[in-house]
């Protein structure tokens, strides 16, 4: 039965390839070619489309308030192929932009694709998801052979070129290499109809369609590395600028038709870097030695840190290179929910199995994003972070909204500096090779991240800005969601409750704005709004005075609008409301979560209550070791006197 499966896979597989077993001359490609023109393509144009084909969703953020209050109205794209990526939609649009213009032959099919930004903020793996790309995609048809693996239409002649491309529907461009020209000429006598034509997969391993140029040591810049070399083992038999002393191996020779990578490249001397000038507008590179120069389709990719970039960048002699680089900054995520997404990416990827406490994951990545952000005089450092995570966040007693666009004006190079995503991960491998139980959670992997901040390379005071984060405005931030965690779990039906203020809030709130009463659902009765109830809800969160009016106003307002966009509303709708009716249901209990949490000897209504409490808690997410933990944690550390 397990060896059907096994059979069954592989020759699915087999039957998914267009010419399995295509073997066949310039004449048979020919064929195929009239049949499917759009085997035919330019490197940018195959990566634009491995990258479509997957789809791609145009999100209009107008329909998404939280998208809304992220990027405004504008529209945003998410293409399968970046699934994995999270919290750089912006930047993800500008390279696959950067792709759909070059496929168009446009200015970018002639510049090289640079990323910059800091270490792990994600640079090396959109190379390797594009490099990944090209080796799932379909083969290439190739001239047999030919070292630079080349479009077998560069043996048609060029005054015939014009009348093939018409047949064919195809746009042809480009020249054969040294070696191909000398095989057609010797071994073919120039009939190239007869040359032979194979089928290539692009492949990292085996060096086809895909070149790596790693930093080169600054004494010894072999730009073999790139071009190729001359075979001196042959120099005694052949000339100079004989073809056959060629050994074309170097990244472009193997990158065309697919990719060239730079891997850090501003760490090479310039000279090094000649070769980009060529490959880029002339579509050539040199040969070695004394050969002509090579016509190369390929896309070259490049990235580094922004401190190399800014070196390079200041020399003026320079310039040649600088005019034919498109930019792309890669910063460090910046929303909360992202980072977190991005945690539980590399961990599923992990051998890991252990149990993660609600939380865990969130206060690690609260961290994380707080190192990043710009200190700005408008909000403190938490309510920035929920800010650019979407969350809709009032001023503090009034009902002014925090603009997320002027924090971020206030900012342009925000994102491109602090903790990075990998000194996060090995904070949470610590905990869980640390951890004795099999568990983690919050408290667990504070300890763990200060310790790491500790250990870090950094100067002093930075590293105390950091500490003060963990130990302090995390800690206090940690105490605030454990009270409603606990809370909620405490409180029977906390939603129910939570939906029964909110109704209440809205009917009260509704009639105070539009001066009318509002009739008892009970006994029929028609009073005036409760503006005591409405002002016990509005100073949980510091809304009073003269702002209790506007905020009325602004959350009636908001009530109408989800209805008419069709929305349904409930006690989360609005997210300062549910800040403070959470607020006030926590504040109504207190008193007995303390006596629950921290009492010794409990009598049967109270072990009951707690019993209770620990299940809802362990519906949410939590194990018996963690769940014992944070209540611990919580007797000695909230509601003290």
């Amino acid at each position: 039965m397990d060896r059907k499966v096994f059979e069954d896979l592989i020759r699915k597989d087999r039957e998914k390839k267009a010419y399995p077993d295509f073997s066949g001359t310039f004449l048979d490609y020919l064929e195929l070619v009239k049949k499917d023109p759009g085997r035919v393509k330019l490197a940018h144009q195959r990566m634009y489309d491995i990258i479509m084909e997957q789809g791609a969703e145009a999100i209009r953020t107008e329909e998404y308030p939280r998208l809304k209050r992220i990027y405004g109205n504008q529209i945003i794209k998410k293409y399968k192929f970046f699934e994995d990526f999270y919290g750089i939609d912006e930047t993800i649009m500008k390279i696959v932009r950067y792709f759909h213009s070059a496929a168009m032959m446009g200015e970018e099919s002639r510049q090289v694709l640079y990323l910059v930004g800091p270490v792990g903020a994600g640079k090396s793996s959109i190379m390797e998801a594009l490099k990944r790309g090209l080796e799932m995609s379909p083969p290439i048809f190739a001239l047999q052979g030919c070292p630079m693996h080349e479009e077998p239409l560069h043996l048609i002649p060029k005054h015939l070129r014009e009348k093939f491309a018409k047949l064919l529907g195809v746009h042809i461009e480009g020249d054969l290499c040294p070696v191909c020209r000398y095989r057609l000429k010797v071994e073919y006598g120039g009939e190239y109809e007869r040359f032979p034509v194979e089928i290539l997969d692009f492949s990292v391993r085996n060096r086809v369609g895909v070149g790596v140029v790693p930093p080169v040591d600054p004494n010894n810049q072999d730009t073999s590395v790139l071009i190729g070399s001359v075979d001196i083992s042959k120099m005694d038999l052949y000339p100079e600028d004989d073809p056959r002393v060629f050994s074309l191996n170097g990244a472009f020779n193997v990158g065309n038709r697919g990719l060239v990578e730079f891997i850090e490249v501003f760490k090479n001397e310039t000279e090094y870097l000649h070769a980009m000038i060529t490959a880029t507008q002339e579509k050539a590179i040199p040969s070695p030695g004394k050969g002509p120069m090579i016509y190369f389709d390929g896309i070259i990719l490049a990235h580094s840190n922004e401190a190399e970039w800014n070196k390079f960048k200041s020399d003026h002699t320079n310039e040649a290179i600088l005019d034919r680089i498109v930019k792309v900054e890669v910063p460090y995520c910046l929303e909360l929910n992202e980072e977190v997404k991005i945690y539980k990416k590399i961990l599923r990827q992990s051998r890991f199995s252990m149990h993660i406490a609600p939380h865990t994951l969130e206060i690690a990545a609260m961290f994380a994003i707080l190192t990043r952000l710009t200190p700005s005089s408008k909000v403190d450092p938490v309510t920035k972070l929920r800010i650019y995570n979407g969350e809709e966040i009032i001023e503090k007693g009034m009902v002014k909204k925090v603009d997320i666009f002027e924090l971020r004006e206030e900012a342009p190079r925000e994102g491109m500096t602090g903790i990075s995503t990998r000194f996060i991960v090995k904070a949470i491998d610590r905990a869980l090779s640390e951890s004795e139980n099999s568990c983690i959670n919050p408290i667990s992997i504070l300890e763990s991240l200060i310790k790491e901040t500790k250990d870090l390379s950094i100067g002093e005071d930075e590293r105390r800005r950091y500490l003060g984060f963990l130990q302090n405005t995390l800690k206090k931030e940690y105490h605030r969601i454990l009270e409603k965690e606990v809370t909620k779990a405490f409180i029977h039906g906390f939603t129910e409750q939570a939906e029964d203020l909110f109704n209440n809030y809205l009917d009260h709130a509704e009639a105070f704005v539009n001066k009318t009463r509002i009739k008892d659902r009970n006994t029929g009765e028609e009073l005036e709004p409760d503006e005591k109830f409405l002002a016990s809800i509005e100073e949980q969160i510091g809304i009073t005075g003269s702002a209790a009016k506007g905020f009325r106003q602004d959350v009636t307002a908001y009530m109408f609008y989800v209805l008419r966009s069709g929305g349904r509303l409930n006690y989360r709708s609005y997210e300062p409301l549910k800040e403070a009716i959470e607020e006030k249901l926590t504040s109504s209990v207190k008193e007995l979560s303390r006596v629950i949490t921290r009492a010794k000897v409990r009598d049967k209504e109270q072990s009951e209550k707690l019993n209770a409490m620990v299940a809802e808690m362990k519906k949410n997410g939590y194990c018996d070791h963690c769940c014992n933990v944070v209540l611990k944690y919580a007797a000695n550390n909230l509601w003290k006197d």
